[in-house]
């Protein structure tokens, strides 16, 4: 998280996290060349370049969508692959965390109802991945945040 100015917060996946990303991504590439001018494992070379692939766009998503959430007086602006959407307070409509238990562990999720203009509803969640902190911590800044 970071604290730009007072009644700014931001949060964001972890710069190392991403930079991980895009090391595997680039390993996972030259090891899916290496196989493709061997001319060896047909089945290797799908494998390690789906895994290339799926590691490039994580690493892509990890860095455009910086940051991943933004709260301020204003609203809430969540960052994606293509564009930024904005959601004002009035059009949000909860903030809580999910508890959720997984591969035997239990972790949070945050969630946040919003309502678009048109009506319709939309829900936002966000793992500790994509906040680099734990959502449990998260929930209250952005209360503090919020007008009454």
């Amino acid at each position: 998280m970071s604290d730009h100015s007072e009644g700014l917060r931001e949060w964001s996946p972890a710069v190392g996290l991403v930079a991980c990303g895009w090391i595997g991504a680039a390993l996972a590439a030259a090891g899916c060349a290496g196989l493709w001018i061997s001319g060896s494992d047909p089945a290797g070379r799908l494998i390690v370049g789906v895994a290339a692939v799926v590691l490039g766009v994580a690493a892509l998503f990890g860095t455009r969508a910086r940051p991943r959430l933004r709260a301020d007086a204003d609203g809430l602006t969540v960052g994606g692959l293509l564009r930024s959407q904005h959601h004002p307070w009035p059009l949000v409509t909860g903030v809580r965390v999910l508890q959720v238990r997984r591969l035997g562990r239990n972790s949070s999720m945050l969630e946040i109802d919003t309502v678009r203009a048109d009506g319709t509803e939309q829900l936002l969640v966000f793992g500790r991945l994509d906040l680099a902190a734990d959502p449990e911590d998260v929930v209250p800044e952005l209360l503090a945040l919020r007008p009454s």
